[in-house]
């Protein structure tokens, strides 16, 4: 199967090609880059080099359609919402990077982006793209919504609580740790390096706009309506989310009880790892365990006293939490074995 890239330059689609290149069973024929054309890859990707002889093309629709099966669109927000209708016309499948196709409610992109959505019958259309939750829809897809890094980590550390019922559904707080290329290639006075290095920043502090994913899909899984607090944290790593969650128990759980409800939701789920140890300096999930890989480690602690429990997930924020997820989903769509191109393991020390 050949696939193509629309918007290669920045960080997810550098990873996109790094993903794409060596993958068993699909061929990257294409990516675009308007401002960059005509030149290698390896020119803006430079981990790249060695690996392919691939140029940077403008971004054609005919001509990128005639020699894909299946696109990315990794593009900036608010740029996606009138390409995706053009490639899929074309009858090709569509894994869309950016968050114009992840919201059901058309409202939504009103309220969280400031933006009117003008193809609000293909958000109905479009798969919300976490396949632990959405596997058996993304496989007869074709539009994914790639969800949020940060969705991402918040959603799979709370999924299992929420499903099961045993937490209040409107005393939820994620406090989010993100690493800067979570703010793209293009820096602004708040990104730029000396700015950010040696610092924690609180931004965006009420209302998020990942929350709107978030409530979203938590609320798929119960009956209550359920509401989350959400604050992010730019701090000094490059890569990883740390999302920390703060709920409040119905009734008294042991540790035991807590496990089986995750495993009860997970124990199956490859890219899902359980990190609760008494040993070692990670006994609790850490994004820098997680870099380079698609892995989701999720963990807990139990707080007796408050009736609280911290839920743990910490994710590669450029692979789980964008590319790595678009990948496992292509894998599903083209009816790959799920892990496919994504077997790698992290480094150690890193």
């Amino acid at each position: 199967m050949k696939v193509g890239v629309i918007g290669g330059s920045g960080y997810v689609g550098g990873e996109l090609a790094r993903l794409l290149i060596p993958h068993p069973k699909v061929e990257l024929t294409t990516i675009t880059s308007r401002a960059n054309a005509g030149e290698f890859i390896f020119t803006l990707h430079p981990n790249l080099r060695g690996a392919t002889q691939l140029k940077f093309t403008p971004p054609n629709i005919s001509k990128v359609t005639e020699n894909c099966d299946l696109v990315f669109a990794a593009m900036p927000h608010g740029k996606s919402v009138e390409l995706v209708p053009q490639l899929l016309e074309t009858g090709i499948k569509v894994i869309d990077m950016s968050a114009d196709y992840r919201l059901k409610n058309p409202e939504d992109y009103d309220t969280w982006y400031g933006w009117k959505h003008t193809h609000p019958d293909l958000l109905q259309e479009a798969v919300y793209g976490c396949p632990e939750l959405h596997r058996e829809e993304i496989k007869k897809a074709k539009l994914i919504g790639c969800p949020g890094c940060m969705s991402t980590a918040t959603i799979l550390g709370l999924a299992p609580l929420v499903k099961a019922g045993v937490i209040e559904k409107n005393r939820i707080v994620a406090d989010v740790k993100i690493g800067s290329s979570g703010a793209g290639q293009k820096p602004t006075v708040a990104s730029h390096h000396p700015e950010r290095a040696g610092g924690v920043r609180p931004y965006k502090v009420m209302n998020h706009r990942h929350v709107a994913e978030v409530e979203q899909e938590l609320n798929l899984l119960t009956d209550e309506k359920v509401t989350v607090c959400f604050t992010p944290h730019a701090v000094n790593m490059i890569r990883g989310i740390l999302s920390t969650i703060h709920a409040f128990l119905k009734e008294p759980l042991d540790t035991k009880d807590v496990w089986k409800i995750y495993r009860s939701m997970y124990q199956n789920e490859h890219f899902i790892r359980f990190v609760k140890f008494k040993k070692g300096p990670y006994q609790l999930p850490d994004p820098k365990i997680t870099m380079g890989t698609n892995f989701v480690d999720v963990g807990f602690e139990l707080d007796p006293r408050t009736n609280r429990i911290l839920a743990f997930s910490a994710i590669d924020n450029l692979m789980r939490g964008a590319s790595g997820q678009g990948v496992q989903c292509m894998n599903l769509m083209l009816g790959y074995p799920e892990t496919t191109g994504l077997e790698n393991q992290g480094y150690h020390p890193m």
